[in-house]
């Protein structure tokens, strides 16, 4: 399981794919202070592990962990976050529409519930959070826009190359989806954002936007 790496100005991005689901989970580490925000705990404490090991020369200050942000419920998001609470104790952040599903699935109690527009502080690295309805009731995309000019759309399981994620064939949950990334991804960040999805490689949302029309035509 091979990690990839993003350096940024402010902050380093590792990410590794795990288990048979190929989720991919990401390390933010703000280059300053050495503050850590985790992003899906997925699977395999070892593979996380091993992210941290990788970024504990990314900052010249000593690495601290921030918290774990988790993009939404689903089982194979979630299966490493209660050992990693257990672990380290760390403050947990999830969409408040998604805390009772993730209680229900790891056994875990969301330390922050977070709303549209919320911020997680990661040292001196923000990033924002945005709600987007559909994939399941409290999804959230985690954006970091560092100050070289780069954004850094963390997707979850709602935005892909190729399409929005699944909404088991509901049109009304799909409309929302594809509204709420259209309203709140396309025409909010800047064409060039990167966008690190929960499943699969990264795209930009330049390279997905032709295809919008084609997405809400098709249904999926």
């Amino acid at each position: 399981m091979s990690e990839t790496f993003l350096d940024l100005t402010d902050a380093t991005v590792r990410s590794v794919s795990v288990s048979e689901m190929s989720n991919n989970i990401y390390l933010v580490t703000s280059k300053i202070d050495g503050s850590q925000l985790l992003i899906d705990a997925a699977d395999d404490v070892a593979s996380i592990d091993g992210l941290f090991s990788s970024a504990s020369s990314d900052s010249e200050a000593a690495p601290t962990l921030a918290g774990i942000a988790t993009t939404h419920q689903h089982w194979d998001h979630i299966r490493a976050l209660h050992e990693y609470v257990e672990r380290t104790g760390t403050v947990t952040y999830a969409g408040v529409d998604d805390v009772e599903g993730i209680a229900a699935g790891a056994t875990v109690d969301i330390t922050v519930p977070l709303k549209h527009g919320d911020f997680i502080a990661v040292g001196s690295v923000a990033l924002e959070c945005v709600h987007l309805r559909g994939h399941t009731p409290g999804s959230m995309a985690y954006v970091l826009r560092d100050s070289g000019g780069t954004t850094v759309i963390f997707s979850g399981d709602s935005l892909f190359p190729g399409g929005v994620g699944n909404t088991q064939g509901d049109p009304q949950r799909f409309t929302s989806l594809l509204d709420d990334v259209s309203s709140r991804l396309f025409d909010k960040y800047p064409g060039d954002s990167l966008v690190l999805p929960g499943h699969g490689s990264t795209t930009t949302l330049v390279s997905e936007r032709p295809s919008l029309e084609e997405w809400r035509i098709r249904g999926w």
